[in-house]
């Protein structure tokens, strides 16, 4: 079983591949929520083996999906019995404008980890915000509280921002790394 799952809603693919990359980095697992709000089987029982999980859901008019907010209600029966208390807890979003009222999102999973009892992880990580910076470097978004990435409406998932993708892989090695620490 995986220390680090990564348990997340994707509407068209995007928040999916940004899974795929912080999954990649962090060596994790992935656990994927359905069109309906729901896990598959024994997906609760992985989240309680972890040592970390990694929310990720898009952003859709200012906060994360109707299908993981489901997700978060149905956490209630673990935040009765502490399941996930002193798990590492991360986050991260997707959706199309480069602001997009994302942090509003990760905030959600701030509180959720935090209700939860849950110790979290943000990026670790410097932006990228010189003029001679692209939308190609490191955090180019420039999130702090979680991973950011961004992806146009009308682009496919194979048009995604390689500079999102190398940012979410680093993001997974932050939550590794910081398994591995809090391990000791």
């Amino acid at each position: 079983m995986s220390k680090i799952v990564i348990v997340y809603h994707s509407g068209y693919g995007h928040t999916k591949k940004v899974a795929e990359a912080v999954a990649e980095g962090s060596g994790g697992t992935l656990l994927a929520i359905d069109p309906e709000g729901n896990l598959p089987e024994g997906g609760w029982e992985q989240l309680a083996a972890a040592s970390a999980i990694v929310f990720g859901a898009p952003t859709y008019m200012g906060g994360p999906s109707w299908q993981f907010k489901k997700f978060a209600d149905a956490s209630s029966k673990p935040w009765f019995m502490k399941v996930w208390r002193n798990k590492l807890a991360a986050g991260f979003t997707n959706s199309a404008t480069l602001n997009g009222d994302k942090f509003s999102t990760i905030t959600y999973f701030f509180t959720l980890s935090q209700q939860h009892g849950m110790f979290w992880v943000g990026s670790g990580m410097h932006p990228s915000n010189a003029k001679a910076h692209t939308r190609d470097d490191l955090n180019n978004l420039g999130g702090y509280a979680g991973l950011i990435t961004a992806t146009p409406s009308d682009a496919s998932v194979d048009e995604m921002v390689p500079g999102d993708l190398k940012t979410a892989r680093a993001f997974g090695e932050r939550i590794a790394e910081a398994v591995a620490g809090f391990a000791k």
